[in-house]
């Protein structure tokens, strides 16, 4: 234990994360531009799809990192539980995006692009929090994001009932019912990373309140 002290911590996490923040950010960014423009549809997936690859191959760095770091900056448990946090956030966006292709929808609601409005702007908060992870004096300023995340995700619940209570408005057959159900995964999953976005700011916000 006292050696520790001597080592040199890997300062690569802390730009590993702000990467795949950047990075989620960026896939909210493109699945926004697919429900707001539905147009060229496969392209515009295949893009989210893209950033998702991305996605995995900073997490995979990541973790070899982990193995490979006698020091780290903070818990390993922690770096373990935002990897996957972040991982899990991304994978969410492209999947929503992959049903949307998969299903065949031919027009999204409205309220689906707000949804996904809605985890663009707490991933923007993400990307801009991300850097703050070993300043123990933004404390304060990284809670106040986290909080703003926190606000948005209740948004984001209102709008997800919104879309479920329009989705099944008027149905009367099977078609539409399976329509229905369709659109309502979808909303699902962009509401699992509108609720993903804030467990990664938990995390985020917790490990720099251990370390301050």
């Amino acid at each position: 234990m006292v050696l520790s002290k001597f080592m040199p911590r890997n300062p690569q996490f802390s730009a590993k994360f702000a990467e795949a923040a950047r990075n989620a950010h960026a896939t909210a960014k493109a699945l926004v531009d697919l429900l707001e423009n539905y147009t060229d549809v496969e392209n515009k997936v295949q893009k989210v799809r893209d950033l998702e690859h991305e996605g995995d191959r900073i997490t995979r760095e990541v973790t070899s990192l982990l193995a490979e770091s006698f020091i780290v900056p903070f818990d390993r448990e922690d770096i373990i539980d935002l990897n996957n946090e972040l991982d899990d956030l991304v994978d969410d966006m492209e999947d929503a995006a992959r049903k949307l292709s998969l299903y065949g929808i031919e027009k999204p609601l409205p309220q689906m692009a707000q949804l996904a409005r809605v985890v663009e702007q707490q991933c923007a908060l993400l990307a801009q929090g991300m850097p703050m992870i070993e300043d123990k004096n933004r404390v304060k300023e990284l809670a106040a994001l986290a909080n703003q995340i926190r606000q948005l995700e209740d948004q984001g619940d209102t709008i997800s009932d919104d879309v479920q209570r329009t989705l099944y408005l008027s149905v009367t057959d099977v078609p539409g019912m399976i329509r229905a159900m369709r659109g309502g995964e979808i909303a699902n999953l962009l509401e699992d990373a509108s609720d993903q976005a804030q467990r990664v700011a938990k995390t985020v916000e917790s490990i720099l309140l251990k370390n301050a």
